[in-house]
């Protein structure tokens, strides 16, 4: 019987329309809309800098020299004297303008304390913070070579090693050394969302054709000459919600895999990834049972079955996070569509089995209280 079912529902250009090309295309259609808000990169548009270079030593020069040659960003340098520094600035719309003292070199040699002055442009953006933080840096590194030049000289080291000791203190490897990296926020990016949320919500529908074919049939009367023949109570309106189930879990599981390729997101682990799979599709089938007893046509099914997943879509983010707090956001958390997100966001960010428990009691805890709620409501279609 399930067998036979399930290839039926396969053959039916309906459903693999509504349950793979209909979500595919709502994907990507937000993603268009919405996909480049979760760019965690950022251009950096070419700067001018204004400076002045009137220094006597070697310093100063090579302060600018540095700032110009930034791998990052495309940096010109402009030399004008020290009074026209601001004026050239604020007029020519530059992102920086620097003023170096006449004894830069002379100061940072002997140890003294120095100034030197930067001027933000009118156009001050990302760009002038960036330089501003690189002048700074070289100025710490100047720094360090005049306090390792004058910790040497105190122990008594021999002037001609002094040199290449503060050389080696500006410019050398530091003794730590960072990585950039990214901690797991156990969340998805939007994209990711996206794709997670409207698998979640089409699921819902898809897993409800099951219950429009029982329907179906009860109309045409094949339910009755089925339930004449020596089946076991239940065994029919298992079988059509074990197809549904199985639906469900080819159709997540396509879609996840699809949008993983297409808009470029990661799931993690595809054995964790299945659990997740398994069980919200056990949450989903779970509704067909209370849907069922409730409504007497295939036409109230698909009204009911629309309102929940809708709701439950919705409430669960399958287009956008919706923040609360309280008794609400509790009562939010044992949406299924919600902790399916989350469990995928757990095992984007490499969690494991144990890590998703919690999302996977959410959702197998619903599934068994919808199904034991079935059996506790009147079954209408019965009696019609």
């Amino acid at each position: 019987m399930v067998a036979n079912d399930l290839r039926q529902r396969i053959r039916d250009k309906s459903v693999v329309i509504f349950s793979l090309v209909v979500p595919l295309a709502l994907m990507g259609v937000l993603n268009l809309s919405f996909g480049g808000f979760d760019s965690g990169s950022v251009d950096l548009k070419p700067a001018v800098v204004i400076a002045s270079s009137e220094d006597s030593g070697q310093l100063g020069d090579a302060l600018l020299e540095a700032v110009e040659s930034l791998p990052v960003m495309d940096v010109t340098v402009r030399k004008v004297t020290a009074g026209d520094v601001r004026r050239e600035t604020k007029t020519t719309g530059a992102d920086l303008g620097i003023i170096l003292p006449a004894d830069f070199t002379t100061a940072v040699t002997s140890g003294q304390a120095l100034s030197v002055q930067v001027v933000e442009g009118d156009a001050a953006g990302i760009e002038t913070d960036v330089l501003i933080s690189v002048v700074d840096a070289l100025l710490g590194q100047f720094a360090a070579g005049t306090v390792a030049a004058e910790a040497g000289g105190s122990a008594g080291l021999p002037h001609d090693v002094l040199g290449g000791l503060a050389q080696q203190a500006a410019a050398g490897t530091p003794a730590l050394t960072l990585s950039e990296g990214q901690a797991s926020a156990e969340q998805l990016s939007l994209k990711g969302t996206l794709v997670a949320g409207q698998t979640g919500l089409f699921l819902l529908f898809t897993v409800g054709f099951g219950v429009l074919g029982l329907l179906a049939e009860r109309e045409k009367g094949t339910l009755s000459r089925l339930q004449s023949t020596p089946v076991a109570p239940g065994t029919i309106i298992t079988a059509k919600a074990l197809v549904g189930f199985i639906l469900g879990v080819v159709a997540t599981a396509i879609l996840l895999a699809a949008g993983s390729i297409l808009f470029g997101v990661s799931f993690g682990s595809p054995a964790v990834v299945a659990l997740l799979v398994l069980a919200v599709a056990a949450a989903a089938t779970s509704l067909t049972f209370i849907v069922a007893r409730l409504v007497r046509s295939a036409e109230q099914a698909n009204i009911a079955q629309s309102i929940l997943a809708m709701v439950l879509g919705i409430a669960g983010g399958a287009f956008f996070p919706i923040e609360a707090s309280g008794f609400l956001a509790t009562l939010m958390d044992l949406n299924p569509i919600a902790a399916f997100i989350r469990g995928l966001g757990i095992t984007a960010g490499g969690g494991g089995v144990t890590d998703v428990a919690v999302p996977l009691t959410v959702m197998l805890g619903f599934a068994t209280v919808a199904t034991l709620a079935s059996r506790a409501l009147p079954d209408r279609g019965a009696r019609a």
